[in-house]
C-alpha cells in the first residue's frame, strides 16, 4: 500500500503510463493490449508493449519488453532495486521473467480472468502449471540422457562462471 498521497500519485503516474504504451501498441497493431515499465526510484528505466505479432514473437510480451530494455539501458540482468508496473496481471511466462529479473514488486491493474474473458489464454496456462505433467494439454516426454547430466555438472564445475 502507498504510504502518502504522493505515493497513490507516483502509482497512478506510472500505472497511466504502462496502460499508455499498451494502448499505443495495440492501436498500431503491435499485439495485444498490454503495457509495462520498469520504475527505479523516480525515473522509468525500460518500456514494453506487447509485439507478438509485429515480431512474429510469442515471448514480445510487455512485461517482457520492459525487462529486456531496462537491462539493456542499466547494462546489467539483475533488476533489484526497480518495480514492474503492468497494465495487467503477468502470464505465467512473465512472471517467470520477473522472477529472473530480480524485481521488487509488481503492480498490475486488470487480472488473468480479465485477459480470459478477452480471449487471452493467460488463466489457462495457469491451470495448466498446476496440474501433474502427464494431466497437461501439452504432452511433456523426459528423455534422460547422460550428455545432459554431463552438461549440468560442467556448468556446476565451471570455475569462471557468472551465477544468476
Amino acid at each position: 500500500m502507498p504510504d502518502s498521497i504522493d505515493d497513490n500519485a507516483a502509482h497512478a503516474r506510472w500505472m497511466n503510463e504502462a496502460i499508455a504504451l499498451g494502448r499505443a501498441g495495440m492501436r498500431e497493431q503491435g499485439g495485444g493490449p498490454f503495457g509495462a515499465v520498469v520504475v527505479s526510484g523516480d525515473e522509468v528505466i525500460g518500456r514494453g508493449c506487447n509485439q507478438v505479432t509485429r515480431l512474429f514473437d510469442p515471448t514480445a510480451h510487455a512485461e517482457v519488453t520492459a525487462i529486456r530494455d531496462a537491462c539493456q539501458k542499466l547494462q546489467r540482468f539483475d533488476l533489484r532495486g526497480c518495480v514492474l508496473y503492468t497494465s495487467c496481471e503477468p502470464c505465467p511466462m512473465c512472471l517467470a521473467a520477473i522472477y529472473w529479473a530480480r524485481l521488487d514488486r509488481i503492480y498490475f491493474g486488470c487480472t488473468r480472468s480479465d485477459a480470459a474473458r478477452i480471449g487471452f489464454d493467460d488463466d489457462f496456462i495457469y491451470q495448466q502449471i498446476s496440474l501433474e505433467i502427464a494431466a497437461r494439454s501439452l504432452p511433456m516426454v523426459r528423455l534422460s540422457s547422460d550428455d545432459a547430466q554431463s552438461l549440468f555438472r560442467e556448468w556446476a564445475d565451471k570455475p569462471d562462471k557468472i551465477p544468476y
